[in-house]
C-alpha cells in the first residue's frame, strides 16, 4: 500500500511538472499572431507634439466673424463710434436753456412746431392769414403707435398732436448738451432730425426716457427710431451710458443694414447779442395793422381779451411771443 501510494504521488508531481513547463512555455515562448508596437520601428511613431490636439475653433476654411466691424453708413456702425459714459448729473437743466420753444430760428417766417407739422402731416390745411404757416389741420399716421391720427388746431385739440425731441433735451443735457454753447443747444431743439410729430399722450408718456427706459409701441418703428437717436447724439457729439448703448445695439442687430439718417441740413440759428432768446420786438412783438401804422403787443392775455382780439396770430396786430406759449403761432387761445 505505502509503495502504491508514493507511485501515486510521484504520478502526480510528475504531471503537476509538465502543467507548469507547459504553462511557462505559453507566457513566455508564444507570440501573437500580429505585431504589437515592440515590433515598429521607432521612426515610425508619432511625437506627442505631432499628435493634433482636441480644439474648439473653426477650420481655418471658416475663419471668425471679427466683432464690432458693421457696414459703413448704417446706424449700427455710428453707434460703435458713439463714447460710452455715465449720466451727469440733472444740476443746473431747464427748458431755457435750449433757446425758445418752437421759435422760427431759420427765418423762413413760420416756427418750428408748424414746420414739422408741415412736413409730417398730410391733406394739411393752413392758415392764409398766417401766410400758409399755421397748420389747421391735416392727417398723422404716427410713427409710435402706428395709427392715423386727425389733426385739429384747437386749445382743447392740439395736444392730440405732439412734436417729440427723439433725443429728450432733457436726456441730452445729461449726456454732453450742458458742455455746447448756447446756439449749438438752440439748434439741437429746433433740428429737423431730432423732431417728430407724434401721438401726443404717447410722447408725454416717453417723458425724457433714453432707448434703455422707452421705445415706440409699434416695433416696427423701433428700428428707425434708435437710428435717429443715433445719429443726433453722432451730429452733437453726445453720448450714450452702457444700458442705452446695448439697448439700442439690441434693437440694431435685427436690422443691421438700417441706415444712419440724415434729415437734411439743421436750421441755422443766429445767436443775438446775449445769445439767449429770439424774441425779437422788431419781428414778432410789434406788428402793423395795414394802414402803416403799428400797435405795441398786448401786455397780457386777458387785455387781448378785453379788446376782443383773442386768441391773436402771428402778424395781426398786438400778437407776442411773448403771449404765444406754446410756440404754435396763436397766442390767448
Amino acid at each position: 500500500m505505502r509503495a502504491a501510494t508514493t507511485t501515486r504521488r510521484g504520478g502526480i508531481a510528475a504531471l503537476g511538472v509538465s502543467v507548469a513547463l507547459l504553462l511557462g512555455a505559453c507566457a513566455g515562448g508564444l507570440e501573437p499572431a500580429t505585431p504589437g508596437v515592440d515590433d515598429v520601428a521607432p521612426s515610425d511613431l508619432a511625437a506627442p507634439s505631432d499628435l493634433p490636439a482636441p480644439s474648439d475653433e473653426p477650420a481655418p476654411s471658416d475663419p471668425p466673424v471679427s466683432p464690432g466691424t458693421s457696414p459703413a453708413g448704417t446706424a449700427l456702425a455710428a453707434l460703435e463710434g458713439l463714447p460710452v459714459k455715465g449720466r451727469a448729473p440733472k444740476t443746473g437743466y431747464s427748458r431755457d436753456q435750449f433757446g425758445p420753444a418752437w421759435a422760427d430760428v431759420d427765418h423762413n417766417g413760420c416756427d418750428t412746431r408748424n414746420d414739422v407739422l408741415a412736413r409730417d402731416l398730410t391733406r394739411t390745411v393752413t392758415d392764409p392769414d398766417t401766410h400758409d404757416c399755421i397748420v389747421l389741420s391735416g392727417v398723422l399716421a404716427d410713427p409710435y403707435t402706428a395709427t392715423r391720427i386727425d389733426f385739429l388746431r384747437g386749445q382743447a385739440t392740439s395736444t392730440a398732436v405732439q412734436i417729440d425731441h427723439v433725443v429728450a433735451l432733457s436726456d441730452a443735457w445729461q449726456k454732453g448738451a450742458q458742455q455746447l454753447d448756447g446756439v449749438a443747444r438752440r439748434q439741437l431743439a429746433n433740428d429737423p432730425l431730432n423732431l417728430l410729430a407724434v401721438d401726443g399722450p404717447t410722447n408725454s408718456g416717453k417723458g425724457d426716457g433714453d432707448a434703455a427706459t422707452w421705445l415706440p409701441p409699434s416695433k416696427t418703428f423701433r428700428c428707425q427710431y434708435v437710428a435717429r437717436q443715433v445719429a443726433v447724439k453722432q451730429a452733437y457729439a453726445l453720448w450714450v451710458t452702457q444700458a442705452e448703448h446695448d439697448a439700442i445695439a439690441g434693437i440694431l442687430s435685427r436690422c443691421p443694414d438700417e441706415p444712419l439718417p440724415s434729415g437734411g441740413p439743421a436750421p441755422r440759428v443766429d445767436a443775438g447779442p446775449d445769445d439767449t432768446s429770439s424774441d425779437d420786438t422788431s419781428s414778432d412783438d410789434t406788428s402793423s395793422d395795414g394802414t402803416g401804422s403799428t400797435q405795441e403787443p398786448f401786455a397780457n392775455c386777458d387785455a387781448a381779451r378785453a379788446a376782443g382780439a383773442a386768441p391773436v396770430h402771428r402778424g395781426d396786430p398786438g400778437y407776442s411771443s411773448r403771449l404765444d406759449r406754446d410756440g404754435d403761432g396763436t397766442a390767448c387761445e
